[in-house]
């Protein structure tokens, strides 16, 4: 089991990762009868997009000897409504100006991010835009 999950009420889950014991809470979005006081599962859905990508770009930036900490990511969810769902998520990936690659190299780690395992499972109608600020002087 990856997770347990409990439902607490007034449009709340409670999700345990079950190896580490992590905790996040997920509540309804204010347009949709919620709080908006916690992450909502659409919300969710699209930073773990964006954790996938940058993830298995620094996977692959280590074994090429180079270091993505301090890479800021910017994630904009737009919903459509009929049917109710992620239209559209923009990220923007902006990496630290230490960084010095060549263009192959950000390429490869690019091309990586673009086929990250969550990209991979994404449904073909969701738009997905992702640019990628490398800060190259």
């Amino acid at each position: 089991m990856t997770a347990s999950i409990v439902y607490n009420g007034h449009l709340r889950c409670e999700c345990t990762h079950i190896q580490s014991g992590t905790v996040i809470e997920t509540d309804a979005p204010t347009d949709n009868r919620g709080k908006g006081e916690r992450f909502s599962p659409t919300d969710t859905l699209c930073v773990s997009l964006a954790t996938c990508i940058v993830t298995t770009m620094a996977l692959k930036a280590n074994d090429m000897d180079l270091d993505l900490s301090g890479t800021r990511i910017a994630v904009t969810k737009h919903m459509l409504s009929d049917p109710r769902r992620i239209g559209k998520i923009d990220i923007e990936l902006h990496f630290p100006d230490s960084l010095k690659t060549a263009e192959k190299d950000r390429l490869i780690l690019q091309r990586v991010g673009d086929t990250c395992p969550v990209a991979k499972s994404l449904h073909p109608d969701l738009q997905v835009v992702i640019v990628y600020q490398w800060n190259q002087s």
